[in-house]
């Protein structure tokens, strides 16, 4: 049930504090005015672009804030949509035993494991929580992943080439979320852990039955 795609964290150097359109500072066409209004009685200002944005009042503030923080306006920006999208969620660190693969995961301090007593499951001791992947990010090790999968073939069993620990995975039951071992995580983000039985002897009936897990991947 795991799935690896490499998400390198990218980080930008220091970049201008000014947030404007991404052409900042671009000449102005004819018929603009100083302010970039166009230019005739009765025009109207033009709301920028996807990808531009102006910051009005707050101009200031947001390149103080870059400043002391020496962010670049991406990460800057990245930094805001987080703290917006993921509001409520903490972020989890892990990886496996080796330290060659290490991730990122949005997901509640509060975590809701499945333990599934299906033949794979059972011999590795494969608890998990489920999350979007849209809140997984793989931040090394990409290229020390190997994958194992058998029967449908959907769930994608990855593991460490080096040291075999499983940290995350692919869930049959999620293709399009992951499946975060919680002994994997790092101290100090997680607060509760609630187990929950699923009977993957009886795979098919147990997930249709159901009511939230398919739900579980959905961002």
């Amino acid at each position: 049930m795991g799935r690896a795609t490499a998400g390198s964290a990218r980080r930008s150097r220091r970049g201008s504090a000014a947030a404007s359109s991404p052409a900042g500072g671009s000449r102005r066409g004819r018929g603009q005015k100083a302010g970039g209004s166009p230019a005739g009685p009765g025009a109207q200002a033009q709301p920028p672009g996807p990808g531009a944005f102006n910051l009005g009042a707050q101009s200031r503030r947001w390149a103080a804030f870059q400043e002391r923080h020496r962010l670049s306006c991406e990460e800057a920006a990245r930094l805001l949509l987080d703290a917006y999208e993921y509001r409520g969620l903490v972020k989890h660190t892990g990886g496996c035993h080796c330290g060659a693969i290490r991730f990122e995961v949005w997901a509640s301090a509060d975590l809701h494991v499945f333990n599934c007593n299906c033949s794979i499951c059972t011999k590795k001791q494969n608890r998990h929580f489920i999350v979007p992947a849209s809140r997984f990010k793989l931040l090394k090790g990409a290229d020390n992943l190997t994958t194992y999968t058998f029967n449908t073939h959907r769930a994608q069993h990855t593991f460490c080439k080096t040291c075999g620990v499983q940290s995350f995975y692919t869930p049959r039951s999620n293709p399009d979320g992951y499946g975060i071992a919680p002994h994997c995580l790092d101290d100090g983000t997680v607060q509760t852990i609630v187990t929950e039985d699923i009977n993957g002897k009886e795979w098919e009936k147990a997930v249709k039955e159901h009511k939230t897990i398919r739900d579980m991947s959905k961002p």
